[in-house]
């Protein structure tokens, strides 16, 4: 099928193929959070939302969503002036579905309240939204057991591709 003299050119070739998709997969994008506003208590007066929210760290990417009975409760994103006068007056955003998911694009501090009454029987919350940090530098020495298990499974795929590589490279030099 191929020439011997054309074994080594695609040896190369896969690993170099395997080498450029092992690391594809290393490039993509972490998954978002989805943060439930409440957790399995959801929105509803009478939660303290504010220790809710100091339990939870956001970043840009993540997802703050609101479960609640439609019709009876509703979400508006409004500035500080908004949450803590319980008003929506000039609102930034507003919520009717009862299961409200919404991206942060940006970081910065978010406020969100009840608008059918509920932001004064405590329906209101207000978060910290933390921009992505870099990843980690090669010159980092400490490392956190979970950073250490997900670097070691970056190595296996990256070495699972280049041995995919190699192994169609070896295929290809054979002649059936």
């Amino acid at each position: 099928m191929f020439s011997n003299s054309s074994s080594p050119l695609l040896i190369l070739i896969f690993s170099f193929l395997a080498l450029v998709f092992g690391t594809a997969f290393l490039a993509s994008p972490a998954s978002a959070t989805d943060h439930i506003v409440g957790a399995n208590k959801g929105w509803n007066p009478g939660i303290n939302y504010t220790s809710w929210a100091h339990n939870q760290t956001f970043f840009v990417g993540d997802y703050i969503s609101f479960r609640y009975k439609r019709y009876e409760y509703n979400v508006f994103e409004v500035n500080k002036t908004g949450y803590d006068n319980c008003t929506t007056e000039g609102a930034i955003g507003n919520w009717t579905y009862g299961k409200d998911f919404i991206q942060f694009k940006k970081p910065g501090r978010y406020y969100f309240i009840c608008g059918t009454g509920g932001c004064s029987s405590g329906m209101k919350v207000s978060v910290v939204v933390h921009p992505l940090s870099p990843p980690p530098s090669a010159s980092t020495t400490e490392h956190s057991a979970d950073s250490h298990k997900h670097s070691k499974s970056i190595v296996t795929g990256v070495s699972g591709w280049l041995a995919f590589g190699l192994f169609m490279g070896l295929i290809s030099s054979l002649h059936f």
